[in-house]
């Protein structure tokens, strides 16, 4: 029986025709390649710049002292648990854990509790000289702290509120609340009025649409405030190092540096690096668990506001 193949005869017009060659990717298509490419490789960037230094942290923290301050050498890579274990076993770094906790805590309830209530104020009731007040308010972003520390310490002693926590978490959440007053702001800015007038016309008073209608939408800018204002608290050192001067009430990074000086001045650095690694946990815990709210409430008002 005669087999009967489907390949085109030698010679035939299918077997002079060219091959297609497959087809390039059109502008669009090429184009989103291109960012894809680009978006990859900053983030990718991005990522380094902030995992090295705690790469490094963590590295150094498990070094002596001696390898820290030494060239790197063979001994780079010896790592132990000593500096962690001697930072435990100090009772200064637990009741300054503590005094952080309690201090850190507060502000960022107190500023998220007042960002809200001012931040509601600025975007729903119109009144004389709003646009001016709010400018100010911005404008004390813009100066630090430190430019009036001196005046701020005077005005605390006078009343009775330096060497105490609950001074210093009305200080720490006097210099946060701007921040605070601008998330809320915007944040309550971008919320249709609509709902504000329907809840009235069922009868709802400003407090219970504050609480019942707006608090649910609002809750990525109050998580934004509260966490800035909790990160600034627990890793703010010269405020807490001018108006404590009780040890017992001293926060971490003012016991820590307590901690890490030697005699003759000398620095331990195996220590100041481990409690560095032990004070930035409750951070990066409590950023990487509230992280799409604070996304949100950045964003919020980004468009409308």
């Amino acid at each position: 029986m005669a087999t009967v193949t489907s390949a085109a005869p030698v010679g035939s017009r299918a077997a002079r025709r060219p091959a297609v060659a497959p087809a390039s990717p059109s502008g669009p298509e090429r184009d989103t390649r291109i960012k894809r490419t680009l978006y990859a490789v900053g983030g990718t960037l991005a990522a380094l710049v902030f995992l090295v230094p705690l790469v490094v942290a963590f590295v150094r923290a498990g070094q002596p002292g001696d390898v820290i301050v030494a060239a790197p050498d063979a001994r780079f890579f010896e790592l132990s648990w000593v500096n962690f274990q001697a930072v435990i076993d100090q009772p200064e770094v637990w009741r300054g854990i503590l005094n952080s906790a309690i201090v850190s805590v507060s502000t960022a309830v107190l500023t998220a509790v007042l960002a809200t209530l001012a931040g509601y104020g600025f975007a729903r009731f119109p009144f004389r000289g709003r646009t001016l007040l709010f400018g100010l308010v911005l404008v004390t972003l813009m100066i630090p702290f430190q430019a009036i520390l001196t005046p701020l310490y005077l005005q605390m002693n006078v009343m009775g509120l330096t060497d105490s926590l609950f001074g210093l978490v009305l200080f720490y959440t006097t210099v946060n609340l701007p921040f605070g007053i601008f998330v809320m702001r915007n944040t309550f800015a971008a919320v249709p009025t609509e709902l504000e007038d329907s809840a009235h016309v069922d009868g709802a008073g400003t407090l219970r649409i504050l609480v019942s209608v707006l608090r649910p939408l609002v809750i990525p800018g109050t998580a934004t405030a509260a966490l800035y204002a909790f990160l600034a608290s627990w890793t703010e050192f010269l405020g807490a190092l001018t108006f404590l001067t009780d040890s017992s009430l001293y926060t971490l990074p003012v016991s820590l540096v307590n901690l890490q000086q030697g005699a003759y001045g000398q620095v331990n650095f195996g220590l100041l690096a481990a409690g560095s690694v032990i004070a930035m946990i409750p951070c990066v815990i409590l950023y990487v668990a509230l992280q799409r709210y604070y996304v949100a409430g950045l964003a919020s008002g980004s468009v409308k506001g």
